[in-house]
């Protein structure tokens, strides 16, 4: 995987990004990987959710939109600016794993104390916990990856009318900052900062 660089942050991605989460008593473990071509046809089955499209700003109609997306996320790695990460359930019984959501570290740049997270969950995955375990798994390895080069702050950012993502922001441990004015179209409505400062992580990073 082409590497971040190393003049802005101390410790280079060079390798293949794993990361996991362990299971649930009601749900099968998680593993995070960077997206690949070979997802497309999964993505495009997840953006039949007319809720992912709602909130969501990507238009994934079919595998040509769904290659240009996951060319994008391929650019965001090799640029070193942008970490996406497909979300897998691996359950213990069968070596299939499906796709459940994503995960995404925004706009990293060299010196920038405060970054944004984002992610989405797959209809058929939500009830699970599917995005709280994968957003504890990707905030654990922004500090561990990023904090030397000054890396300190994480922000989850949504509308107000998306209670959800406030349940996710809590079970996360992202704390409510502040109220956000509504900037249409874009943002129709006021929005929410939670933020996670890498002060109140655990020696083992979340």
């Amino acid at each position: 995987m082409p590497g971040l660089n190393a003049a802005a942050y101390h410790q280079p991605v060079t390798d293949t990004v794993i990361l996991r989460a362990e299971a649930t008593p009601f749900a099968p473990a998680l593993v995070l990987r960077p997206w690949c071509v070979g997802d497309a046809p999964a993505l495009v089955e997840a953006y039949r959710d007319p809720a992912l499209r709602h909130w969501t700003s990507s238009a994934v109609r079919n595998e040509d939109d769904a290659m240009r997306w996951l060319r994008g996320q391929q650019r965001g790695w090799a640029a070193g600016d942008r970490f996406g990460f497909a979300v897998l359930e691996a359950p213990t019984d069968t070596p299939h794993r499906q796709l459940a959501g994503n995960v995404v570290l925004k706009e990293v740049a060299s010196g920038k104390p405060s970054v944004e997270v984002g992610y989405w969950t797959a209809v058929h995955a939500r009830g699970r916990a599917v995005a709280p375990r994968a957003l504890q798994a990707l905030t654990g390895w922004a500090f561990d990856t990023f904090g030397a080069g000054g890396l300190n702050r994480l922000e989850l950012l949504h509308q107000v009318d998306n209670p959800a993502s406030c349940r996710v922001a809590e079970k996360s441990r992202y704390a409510f900052d502040s109220v956000l004015p509504a900037a249409p179209p874009s943002f129709p409505f006021d929005g929410h900062r939670h933020i996670r400062r890498r002060d109140t992580e655990s020696p083992a990073g979340g």
